[in-house]
Protein backbone atom coordinates (compact mmCIF):
# COMPACT_ATOMS: atom_id res chain seq x y z
CA UNK A 1 0.00 0.00 0.00
CA UNK A 2 2.77 2.38 0.93
CA UNK A 3 4.49 1.65 -2.36
CA UNK A 4 1.38 2.53 -4.41
CA UNK A 5 0.67 5.87 -2.75
CA UNK A 6 3.51 7.84 -4.39
CA UNK A 7 2.42 6.52 -7.77
CA UNK A 8 -1.13 7.63 -7.18
CA UNK A 9 0.08 11.05 -6.12
CA UNK A 10 2.14 11.35 -9.28
CA UNK A 11 -0.82 10.27 -11.42
CA UNK A 12 -3.16 12.71 -9.67
CA UNK A 13 -0.66 15.52 -10.03
CA UNK A 14 -0.18 14.70 -13.70
CA UNK A 15 -3.92 14.63 -14.31
CA UNK A 16 -4.37 17.95 -12.54
CA UNK A 17 -1.55 19.47 -14.55
CA UNK A 18 -3.05 18.16 -17.77
CA UNK A 19 -6.50 19.52 -16.96
CA UNK A 20 -5.04 22.89 -16.02
CA UNK A 21 -2.97 23.07 -19.18
CA UNK A 22 -5.96 22.10 -21.29
CA UNK A 23 -8.10 24.78 -19.69
CA UNK A 24 -5.47 27.50 -20.09
CA UNK A 25 -4.57 26.67 -23.69
CA UNK A 26 -7.84 25.43 -25.19
CA UNK A 27 -10.87 26.45 -23.15
CA UNK A 28 -9.90 29.75 -21.52
CA UNK A 29 -9.17 31.59 -24.80
CA UNK A 30 -12.67 30.68 -25.99
CA UNK A 31 -14.30 31.87 -22.77
CA UNK A 32 -12.51 35.22 -23.00
CA UNK A 33 -13.99 35.97 -26.42
CA UNK A 34 -17.18 33.93 -26.63
CA UNK A 35 -19.18 35.02 -29.66
CA UNK A 36 -16.87 37.96 -30.40
CA UNK A 37 -15.03 38.75 -33.63
CA UNK A 38 -11.34 39.60 -33.88
CA UNK A 39 -12.14 43.29 -34.32
CA UNK A 40 -14.37 43.31 -31.25
CA UNK A 41 -11.67 41.67 -29.14
CA UNK A 42 -8.67 43.59 -30.45
CA UNK A 43 -10.26 46.93 -31.32
CA UNK A 44 -10.91 49.87 -28.98
CA UNK A 45 -13.72 49.62 -26.47
CA UNK A 46 -15.49 52.54 -24.74
CA UNK A 47 -14.55 53.36 -21.17
CA UNK A 48 -10.77 53.18 -21.53
CA UNK A 49 -9.20 55.60 -19.09
CA UNK A 50 -12.05 55.60 -16.59
CA UNK A 51 -10.08 53.32 -14.27
CA UNK A 52 -6.36 54.15 -13.89
CA UNK A 53 -3.90 51.34 -14.59
CA UNK A 54 -6.64 48.86 -15.47
CA UNK A 55 -6.66 45.88 -17.83
CA UNK A 56 -9.20 44.98 -20.47
CA UNK A 57 -11.57 42.25 -19.37
CA UNK A 58 -13.10 39.46 -21.44
CA UNK A 59 -15.05 40.46 -24.55
CA UNK A 60 -18.24 38.56 -25.33
CA UNK A 61 -20.79 39.36 -28.01
CA UNK A 62 -24.13 38.33 -29.44
CA UNK A 63 -26.29 39.29 -32.41
CA UNK A 64 -29.86 40.22 -31.53
CA UNK A 65 -32.52 40.26 -34.23
CA UNK A 66 -33.88 43.61 -33.14
CA UNK A 67 -32.60 47.19 -33.51
CA UNK A 68 -30.76 48.96 -30.67
CA UNK A 69 -33.94 50.92 -29.88
CA UNK A 70 -35.54 47.66 -28.75
CA UNK A 71 -32.50 46.37 -26.84
CA UNK A 72 -31.64 49.57 -24.96
CA UNK A 73 -34.82 49.71 -22.78
CA UNK A 74 -33.95 46.33 -21.28
CA UNK A 75 -30.46 47.49 -20.36
CA UNK A 76 -31.37 50.79 -18.71
CA UNK A 77 -33.86 49.14 -16.36
CA UNK A 78 -31.26 46.79 -14.89
CA UNK A 79 -30.69 46.71 -11.13
CA UNK A 80 -31.61 44.43 -8.24
CA UNK A 81 -34.30 46.89 -7.12
CA UNK A 82 -35.48 47.38 -10.73
CA UNK A 83 -35.62 44.93 -13.64
CA UNK A 84 -32.91 42.58 -12.41
CA UNK A 85 -29.94 41.42 -14.48
CA UNK A 86 -31.55 38.83 -16.81
CA UNK A 87 -29.05 36.16 -15.81
CA UNK A 88 -29.29 33.37 -13.23
CA UNK A 89 -31.59 35.17 -10.78
CA UNK A 90 -30.79 32.91 -7.85
CA UNK A 91 -27.12 33.79 -8.17
CA UNK A 92 -27.03 37.49 -9.03
CA UNK A 93 -30.50 38.81 -8.20
CA UNK A 94 -31.04 37.18 -4.79
CA UNK A 95 -33.83 34.98 -6.11
CA UNK A 96 -35.89 37.84 -7.49
CA UNK A 97 -37.14 37.23 -11.00
CA UNK A 98 -35.83 39.57 -13.67
CA UNK A 99 -38.36 41.63 -15.59
CA UNK A 100 -40.22 40.11 -18.51
CA UNK A 101 -41.52 43.45 -19.80
CA UNK A 102 -40.38 47.03 -20.26
CA UNK A 103 -41.17 49.25 -17.25
CA UNK A 104 -41.61 52.92 -18.20
CA UNK A 105 -40.79 54.03 -14.65
CA UNK A 106 -37.27 52.58 -14.95
CA UNK A 107 -36.32 54.06 -18.31
CA UNK A 108 -34.74 57.29 -17.10
CA UNK A 109 -31.12 56.98 -15.98
CA UNK A 110 -28.29 59.51 -15.79
CA UNK A 111 -24.57 59.61 -15.14
CA UNK A 112 -23.90 59.00 -11.47
CA UNK A 113 -27.06 56.99 -10.84
CA UNK A 114 -26.71 53.89 -8.68
CA UNK A 115 -28.16 50.58 -9.85
CA UNK A 116 -28.43 48.41 -6.76
CA UNK A 117 -26.44 45.17 -6.74
CA UNK A 118 -27.94 44.08 -3.40
CA UNK A 119 -31.52 44.39 -2.14
CA UNK A 120 -30.43 46.63 0.75
CA UNK A 121 -28.54 48.95 -1.59
CA UNK A 122 -25.23 48.43 0.22
CA UNK A 123 -23.47 47.70 -3.09
CA UNK A 124 -24.23 49.15 -6.49
CA UNK A 125 -23.19 49.70 -10.07
CA UNK A 126 -22.75 53.39 -10.86
CA UNK A 127 -23.66 54.69 -14.29
CA UNK A 128 -20.18 55.84 -15.36
CA UNK A 129 -20.71 56.21 -19.12
CA UNK A 130 -23.94 56.75 -21.01
CA UNK A 131 -24.65 57.18 -24.71
CA UNK A 132 -28.30 56.28 -25.40
CA UNK A 133 -28.76 53.23 -27.63
CA UNK A 134 -24.98 53.01 -28.12
CA UNK A 135 -23.14 52.45 -24.85
CA UNK A 136 -23.82 51.87 -21.16
CA UNK A 137 -20.87 51.64 -18.77
CA UNK A 138 -21.46 50.51 -15.19
CA UNK A 139 -18.79 50.88 -12.51
CA UNK A 140 -18.37 49.12 -9.17
CA UNK A 141 -15.66 50.25 -6.73
CA UNK A 142 -15.18 48.18 -3.57
CA UNK A 143 -12.52 47.67 -0.96
CA UNK A 144 -11.67 44.03 -0.31
CA UNK A 145 -14.18 43.92 2.54
CA UNK A 146 -16.93 44.62 0.05
CA UNK A 147 -17.49 48.24 1.08
CA UNK A 148 -18.06 50.80 -1.71
CA UNK A 149 -15.65 53.72 -2.03
CA UNK A 150 -15.69 56.90 -4.10
CA UNK A 151 -13.05 56.49 -6.86
CA UNK A 152 -12.84 60.27 -7.19
CA UNK A 153 -11.30 60.45 -3.72
CA UNK A 154 -8.34 58.71 -2.11
CA UNK A 155 -8.50 54.99 -2.76
CA UNK A 156 -8.14 52.34 -0.06
CA UNK A 157 -4.93 50.35 -0.04
CA UNK A 158 -6.65 47.19 -1.25
CA UNK A 159 -9.58 47.38 -3.65
CA UNK A 160 -11.29 46.21 -6.80
CA UNK A 161 -12.54 48.69 -9.41
CA UNK A 162 -14.29 47.58 -12.59
CA UNK A 163 -16.29 48.74 -15.59
CA UNK A 164 -19.01 46.48 -17.01
CA UNK A 165 -19.78 47.81 -20.47
CA UNK A 166 -22.55 47.23 -23.01
CA UNK A 167 -21.83 48.47 -26.53
CA UNK A 168 -24.61 48.36 -29.12
CA UNK A 169 -24.03 48.65 -32.87
CA UNK A 170 -26.76 48.42 -35.47
CA UNK A 171 -26.03 45.85 -38.15
CA UNK A 172 -27.63 44.85 -41.44
CA UNK A 173 -31.29 43.96 -41.38
CA UNK A 174 -32.08 46.13 -38.36
CA UNK A 175 -30.21 43.85 -35.99
CA UNK A 176 -28.02 44.72 -33.00
CA UNK A 177 -24.51 43.59 -32.29
CA UNK A 178 -24.15 43.69 -28.50
CA UNK A 179 -20.55 43.49 -27.23
CA UNK A 180 -19.91 43.26 -23.50
CA UNK A 181 -16.45 44.03 -22.15
CA UNK A 182 -14.82 46.46 -19.75
CA UNK A 183 -11.84 47.24 -17.58
CA UNK A 184 -10.67 46.01 -14.20
CA UNK A 185 -8.08 46.85 -11.56
CA UNK A 186 -7.32 44.97 -8.35
CA UNK A 187 -4.94 45.87 -5.55
CA UNK A 188 -2.75 44.17 -4.51
CA UNK A 189 -1.88 43.87 -8.18
CA UNK A 190 -0.12 40.52 -7.85
CA UNK A 191 -3.44 38.92 -6.87
CA UNK A 192 -5.26 40.02 -10.03
CA UNK A 193 -4.15 37.26 -12.46
CA UNK A 194 -5.01 34.50 -9.98
CA UNK A 195 -8.45 35.87 -9.09
CA UNK A 196 -9.20 36.53 -12.73
CA UNK A 197 -8.26 33.10 -14.07
CA UNK A 198 -9.60 30.99 -11.21
CA UNK A 199 -12.77 32.84 -10.25
CA UNK A 200 -13.92 35.80 -12.32
CA UNK A 201 -13.47 34.59 -15.88
CA UNK A 202 -15.40 31.30 -15.51
CA UNK A 203 -18.18 32.87 -13.42
CA UNK A 204 -18.49 35.82 -15.80
CA UNK A 205 -18.87 33.46 -18.76
CA UNK A 206 -21.63 31.52 -17.00
CA UNK A 207 -23.58 34.65 -16.03
CA UNK A 208 -23.00 36.60 -19.24
CA UNK A 209 -24.06 33.81 -21.60
CA UNK A 210 -27.28 33.48 -19.61
CA UNK A 211 -27.87 37.23 -19.79
CA UNK A 212 -27.24 37.23 -23.55
CA UNK A 213 -29.76 34.43 -24.01
CA UNK A 214 -32.45 36.24 -22.04
CA UNK A 215 -31.79 39.66 -23.57
CA UNK A 216 -31.98 38.15 -27.05
CA UNK A 217 -35.27 36.42 -26.26
CA UNK A 218 -36.82 39.49 -24.64
CA UNK A 219 -35.72 42.03 -27.24
CA UNK A 220 -36.67 39.86 -30.19
CA UNK A 221 -40.14 39.15 -28.79
CA UNK A 222 -40.90 42.74 -27.74
CA UNK A 223 -43.01 44.98 -29.96
CA UNK A 224 -41.29 47.54 -32.16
Amino acid sequence: MTHRTPGRVVLAAGAAAGITAGYLTALRPRLLRAGATDSEVQGPYPGAGLIPDSTRSATMAVTINAPPSRVWPWLVQMGTDRGGWYSWDRLDNFGRRSAEKIHPEWQEIALGDHLAAKPDGSQWWEVAALEPERFLGLRMSLDLRGRPFDPRRERPRYYTDSIWGFELKESAGGRTRLAVSGYWALRPKWLQPFISVVLLEPSHWVMQTRQFSNLKRLAESSTA
